[in-house]
């Protein structure tokens, strides 16, 4: 048995962890002053080192920060930001053939499980927080910065000099959202929110609708996805007239 006080990976959130407040919004932020507030078994990195290592240790805040949408709902103890993008980048390697062969797969792969990396420190900003998408933006864009150039930039000749510049490149294609692989990936991204919430539902067994995610669905635009989209809402049918309930849907 584990001594009492043993650390714990991925231990249960306080009330508060990972909740916007509004002292949150009104303070000048950056990654260093959000690095300074930090636990201290978890600060400070070490700035410009020429060890990937101070990267891969602040990393491991993607496996112990929630997804905070369900929130609401009274899922406090849901999957972390790095189940979320670890899924997701199964999800592009089994890409319809139809999307794989006009596709850089690989390239959607990294994309997946870089897309959300800057919430290490800027946290899972959902549209319900009061900080604006501008701000949100800024914070994401400063942190790949921190990430990619304070910690990464002179790890060139231990891990390639070309990859910190790969990641924020890749990064920066998502947010952008103009080529064809930022399109799949984005489309992605919504279709693994709805196979969560399909999965929190079936474990609540009828006791948990949380129906007004599917108007994500509206917003995905490609047709393959679109129809992985369907699968999991008749999925959603089957379920609930199962237990002789109708479900909710977004915008009802």
């Amino acid at each position: 048995m584990s001594p009492p006080d043993a650390p714990q990976t991925n231990a249960s959130p306080k009330p508060d962890s990972g909740l916007v407040s509004q002292q949150d919004v009104e303070e000048a932020w950056s990654p260093e002053a959000a690095i300074a507030k930090l636990p201290p078994s978890q600060q400070p990195p070490t700035a410009s080192s020429t060890s990937p290592l101070p990267f891969f240790h602040l990393l491991e805040r993607l496996k112990t920060t929630k997804r905070e949408g369900w929130r609401r709902f009274g899922i406090n103890h849901g999957e972390s930001i790095s189940d979320h993008m670890y899924r997701m980048s199964i999800m592009t390697m089994c890409a319809p053939a139809a999307l794989r062969a006009r596709l850089d797969i690989p390239r959607c792969t990294m994309m997946a499980l870089v897309h959300d990396m800057a919430e290490a420190l800027v946290g899972d900003i959902t549209p319900i927080d009061p900080i604006s998408k501008t701000e949100k933006s800024r914070r994401e864009a400063a942190t790949m910065d921190y990430l990619c150039t304070t910690l990464l930039g002179r790890c060139g000749p231990s891990i390639g000099s070309a990859a910190p510049a790969d990641i924020r490149a890749v990064w920066q294609e998502y947010e952008d959202d103009e080529t064809p692989e930022a399109h799949f990936v984005h489309d992605v991204d919504k279709m693994e929110l709805l196979l969560q919430m399909m999965e929190y539902e079936k474990s609540a067994q009828g006791k948990l609708d949380v129906g007004e995610f599917t108007w994500v669905a509206t917003k995905i635009r490609l047709p393959e996805m679109k129809q992985w989209a369907e699968e999991v809402f008749e999925e959603r049918r089957q379920f609930w007239n199962g237990l002789g309930k109708e479900p909710s849907w977004g915008g009802d």
